[in-house]
């Protein structure tokens, strides 16, 4: 593939920091969006993605500096309740975190993408979409992303421009860690609903993105990709 610029959220941890290594790697620029500074291999920018008037302002500047082939949405927040105890404030959370930055940077990278009549959109989607305990807000906003995929692949399909989505299973990130500590309940729990008995990594999850982002999948969108172990066919009885 030709060297390509990607714009990936969450990008310092976990799958969007592997997927970032492996872009580099391939030879392509990455811009990475996160809230806190760190080491990371492209150009980092520092923004609250949920603070919607900031980010404007940074995919402002980004746009104008940066021709963007490609975005991977992959930011996201979980605040694990249960019905009965879900609060409204914290639902409004996770979806401006999941949902509304996802737009915002789709939509600023998009103009670009139309002009050069080439592009790609990942949005990384989870396989808690099928149903879980403690995570109606997160379900549904990763949902969300899997429904996003599908309208902006019909409504792009003319242009040159893909759009699919990634739904990982349990995987060893920072912020599945947060809600799942070793020798927990959850990482039992988890594991009992993985047929291949482990836990995905980051870099198995970033190399079903690259394969998104190459040129190679230039006939697939709207489409979501399982990559969990075999837990959305198998026993995955969360």
């Amino acid at each position: 593939m030709n060297p390509r610029t990607f714009l990936i959220t969450g990008a310092t941890k976990g799958i969007g920091l592997a997927l970032s290594r492996r872009l580099v790697s391939a030879g392509h620029r990455v811009v990475g969006l996160a809230r806190s500074d760190a080491d990371f291999p492209g150009e980092l920018v520092t923004t609250d993605l949920a603070d919607r008037s900031q980010t404007a302002r940074v995919l402002d500047d980004l746009t104008e500096r940066h021709a963007f082939d490609g975005v991977i949405n992959n930011v996201g927040l979980v605040r694990p309740q249960r019905l009965g105890e879900i609060r409204h404030d914290d639902m409004d959370a996770v979806f401006s975190v999941n949902l509304h930055a996802a737009v915002q940077v789709a939509q600023a990278a998009l103009p670009a993408m139309r002009r050069q009549g080439w592009g790609r959109i990942v949005n990384i989607s989870s396989l808690t979409i099928l149903g879980i305990t403690d995570r109606t807000a997160y379900a549904a906003a990763k949902a969300g992303l899997v429904s996003f995929s599908r309208s902006w692949a019909l409504e792009l399909a003319d242009t040159g421009i893909t759009v699919n989505a990634i739904a990982p299973g349990p995987t060893e990130t920072e912020l599945f860690r947060v809600n799942n500590p070793p020798g927990s309940d959850g990482e039992r729990r988890y594991l009992s609903g993985v047929p291949m008995g482990r836990f995905g990594k980051p870099e198995e999850i970033a190399a079903g993105i690259e394969f998104f982002l190459s040129e190679d999948a230039s006939f697939i969108t709207g489409q979501t990709l399982f990559i969990d172990g075999g837990a959305s066919i198998g026993k995955a009885a969360f």
